[in-house]
């Protein structure tokens, strides 16, 4: 009698694997758009970040699940660059459509500016990615915090640990090298908070 077969793989951490699929860009950018909508206009922002959320995650998602059905790519963390460079330029489009959206319909200016900040770090990233697997992981989640920071305060880089530990996940899962982690966290904290203080 056999038995289901573990879909980790014997030699891969789970708990790695768990944070890796957890503390995805998917979540962050959830999280973001639920507590800055929150503290722009409470309901009402979340409102607005929701639809901000539709454009950055929720499309962006089901595109990588279409390219996983279709036999497209293996997974939805789209690890070869080929690949990954398609799945970000929907996420361009999409993002940016997000922004044309929000703008037309008369958003608030933090929930604008916090999509923008996103747009401007998938850009960023898209830039890099033809040569080198810059970390989206480790990008987002840093800029997530830089983003709240600014949003909450400091006490809110409370949270880096997290996006550290997401770091460790992608090189203990061999997803990715400490330079290309380190030069994702750098250039997502620095493009997202850059963007943000610019725009709102």
């Amino acid at each position: 009698m056999t038995t289901a077969l573990a879909t980790t793989p014997p030699d891969e951490s789970r708990a790695a694997r768990l944070i890796t699929d957890g503390l995805d860009p998917k979540t962050w950018i959830i999280a973001d758009t639920v507590l800055i909508g929150w503290h722009t206009g409470r309901l009402t922002g979340i409102g607005w970040g929701l639809l901000g959320c539709l454009f950055a995650a929720v499309m962006p998602l089901a595109f990588i699940k279409y390219g996983i059905h279709r036999g497209r790519w293996a997974d939805r963390h789209v690890g070869p660059r080929p690949q990954r460079i398609i799945v970000m330029g929907f996420v361009t489009v999409s993002v940016t459509t997000g922004i044309a959206s929000l703008s037309a319909l008369g958003a608030p200016r933090t929930t604008v500016a916090l999509v923008s900040a996103m747009l401007a770090t998938v850009v960023a990233l898209l830039a890099v990615t033809p040569a080198w697997k810059i970390s989206v992981h480790a990008a987002v989640s840093c800029g997530s915090v830089a983003l709240l920071a600014m949003t909450y305060g400091p006490m809110m880089l409370l949270a880096g640990p997290l996006a550290a530990v997401v770091g460790w996940s992608r090189i203990e899962l061999e997803d990715h090298t400490l330079a290309q982690v380190l030069a994702g966290s750098a250039v997502g904290g620095a493009v997202a908070a850059g963007t943000f203080a610019l725009v709102r």
